[in-house]
């Protein structure tokens, strides 16, 4: 039986769903997850998860806006990549990564999911993002390496998943470290400098993080989870109850990394003074290190399209908007031009801002001589420069309306009314289109 354990003890008896404010940012996660998953069941990686899932984890629980079953491991698995396959789910600037996309698909997974009142699936979320957040956290301070974020989001699906299954603190405690063990602690830039569908590791770890749980109530053993255990990361974990990491998610506004985005906002203060595109002989942007390794000018592949700055850059100059159709119709030939002369640029006090902020400043050069210069920019949708309510239901609408029909709007009116009804009601809307 393992030492009581702050952190252990505060997932055994965390009540997250009796607090409203949690509630609702937990709503709004959850729309936000959802239409992510919805518009990415039309990118060429949602058809590999599902035969994936289908053919190697075969079961009977239902798969994610997809046609077909799996076992709890599939589900899981298949969920997270697909709401990783369109790169505009939430995330938190101090992991450098995502939590919900993992979370979501973690608790879906088990069956005793269907038994849930809606406030209780929104409390377990809330939980997850938590342990999920300063996990993840916890990791970068004590690892030289930059993990992907299944490294540490299938702690936060394991403590869920232990909750659900009501395990008892010393098969919890072996949850959690087995999830810590065989999470994917992969190299995260090297899926930034070599876009593939790897994406962020998050299909493996809500695979991992369900895996652990199930083994754990068998009886299976594993080692301390260090990130949560080790005298080293206490202080990550001592306002646990008193600091909701919920509250401190990001929202997207746009479906590719996160580090492009501050570009992003830099073109488009500059778009109304420019009358034509062509005219503009060089785009300089100066940004931080991260972000200068998206380096891919003429993407091939939506993967490619959603980790390349300059085509992020000359789709937001050239259309006035980046959206789902942007990062998945690749031809347009003036895009392309415009990507081939976009110029990217460190900046030494940006990099000093990483990763708490995000920041990029754009210079545009035209062939008449002429220079349009941005102030310094932020990303949007961070807890101090939050996208509002209606912004995030234009964006669910815009990824879920073309694939859902109609029954976007019943799923938007289920999630916004979850915590009144059971969950039941949510999963019956969940299936293929």
């Amino acid at each position: 039986m393992p030492e009581p354990h702050p952190p252990l003890d505060w997932i055994l008896q965390a009540t997250p769903s009796r607090d409203p404010t949690l509630l609702d940012q937990a709503k709004r996660c959850l729309l936000d997850l959802i239409g992510v998953a919805a518009g990415a069941t039309r990118t060429p990686l949602a058809e590999h998860a599902r035969r994936f899932a289908t053919s190697q984890h075969g079961g009977e629980r239902p798969l994610l806006f997809t046609e077909g079953r799996g076992s709890p491991t599939g589900v899981a698995l298949h969920g997270a990549w697909l709401i990783d396959a369109l790169d505009a789910h939430d995330g938190q600037v101090l992991t450098k990564g995502h939590a919900g996309v993992a979370l979501l698909p973690g608790l879906l997974a088990l069956p005793e999911v269907t038994a849930l009142h809606g406030r209780d699936f929104l409390g377990l979320l809330a939980l997850g993002y938590e342990v999920a957040t300063r996990a993840g956290i916890a990791l970068h301070a004590t690892s030289p390496d930059y993990h992907t974020s299944g490294a540490w989001n299938a702690l936060g699906v394991a403590a869920m998943a232990g909750r659900l299954l009501q395990l008892d603190a010393e098969r919890l405690h072996h949850a959690l470290g087995i999830a810590e063990f065989y999470g994917p602690r992969s190299q995260m830039m090297r899926c930034i400098d070599h876009p593939t569908m790897l994406k962020d590791g998050s299909g493996w770890g809500a695979m991992t993080g369900v895996s652990a749980a199930l083994l754990a109530r068998d009886g299976f053993t594993g080692a301390p989870a260090l990130t949560m255990m080790a005298p080293a990361v206490d202080g990550f974990w001592q306002d646990l109850g008193q600091r909701w990491y919920l509250h401190e998610q990001y929202f997207k506004a746009y479906p590719v990394c996160r580090w492009a985005q501050p570009a992003v906002e830099a073109v488009l203060s500059l778009r109304e003074q420019v009358h034509d595109p062509v005219s503009i002989e060089r785009i300089e942007v100066l940004t931080f290190h991260e972000a200068k390794r998206l380096q891919v000018v003429q993407p091939t592949d939506t993967e490619q399209a959603q980790y390349s700055l300059p085509w992020s850059v000359a789709c937001a100059l050239g259309r006035g908007t980046l959206d789902a159709e942007a990062v998945t119709t690749l031809e347009a030939a003036d895009l392309r031009v415009l990507a081939q002369r976009v110029e990217v640029r460190e900046s030494e006090a940006f990099n000093t801002r990483f990763p708490a902020e995000r920041w990029a400043q754009v210079r545009l050069y035209f062939d008449d001589g002429r220079c349009l210069e941005s102030q310094p920019c932020e990303a949007r949708g961070n807890p101090h420069n939050p996208l509002s309510d209606d912004e995030l239901s234009a964006k669910y609408r815009s990824l879920a309306y073309p694939v859902l029909g109609e029954r976007a709007k019943r799923l938007q009116e289920v999630i916004r009314t979850l915590d009144e009804r059971p969950v039941g009601d949510l999963l019956a809307l969940l299936g293929a289109p």
